[in-house]
């Protein structure tokens, strides 16, 4: 069988298709796609009680924290920034729990963008509110950049080269949060890519593989899987 794949959902108050225009819960196609294309199958999951986090996640092989919002800086004990967008509080509560249900159960963990700022945050770190060079000149379009990995890190065994990545992002790690190591980084030293320093797969990524052709993050992600499923880590559930 192919392995689970939980991807965490956006959550809008407004969303049209045909003749309708209500509240959705949804996903950007291209990250269904890269986990099918990496050999799992995925499975939409829009916030929830927060109390329902680690059930959902027991039934899983694998979780993807998307991308989205700013994350609310009361999370990390700031104040926000003018340039910090507005809170996304369910999201964040039931993103938070899913993250504590991975790394509880030791269920491999991707975290993009948005999910890596959380990862870092649900680990005790905190968070630049806002840089300049990391997002497009024009909304709507993503930018690029290289990123270069860490030797010896979980990351650079996936990807071990330099490589441009697509990228759209106002915020970025400030403070690791524990038991974190930084596993890539940008040009200009922002922080790309955060991992776990222990057995526990868990790799965080400031970019979004989604919009790219490279499989290989999302390629480990369903590899850890596999092989949590082969030596019998995996709990019951499904």
């Amino acid at each position: 069988m192919k392995p689970l794949i939980g991807v965490s959902t956006y959550l809008e108050t407004s969303a049209k298709w045909g003749v309708w225009d209500l509240p959705a819960a949804l996903l950007p196609m291209a990250y269904p796609r890269l986990v099918q294309r990496a050999g799992g199958v995925a499975v939409m999951l829009p916030p929830d009680e927060p109390a329902t986090a680690a059930s959902v996640v027991a039934r899983l092989d694998g979780l993807v924290i998307s991308g989205g919002p700013d994350v609310e800086p009361i999370r990390y004990g700031a104040e926000p920034d003018p340039r910090t967008g507005p809170p996304a509080r369910e999201r964040d509560d039931w993103e938070l729990a899913l993250i504590e249900a991975a790394l509880a159960s030791g269920t491999p963990l991707l975290a993009i963008c948005r999910g890596m700022q959380l990862l870092n945050v649900a680990l005790g770190g905190t968070l630049i509110q806002h840089l300049e060079g990391h997002t497009a000149a024009t909304l709507g379009v993503f930018g690029e950049h290289p990123v270069k990995p860490v030797p010896g890190t979980r990351y650079e065994a996936a990807v071990p080269e330099e490589s441009d990545v697509p990228t759209s992002h106002h915020q970025a790690v400030d403070r690791l949060g524990q038991g974190l190591i930084i596993s890539a980084y940008a040009g200009d030293g922002t922080v790309e890519a955060v991992e776990l320093v222990d057995e526990r797969w868990a790799l965080g990524v400031q970019w979004h593989p989604e919009m790219g052709e490279d499989t290989r993050v999302m390629a480990a992600l369903v590899a850890a899987a596999r092989e949590r499923e082969r030596i019998g880590a995996r709990p019951p559930g499904r």
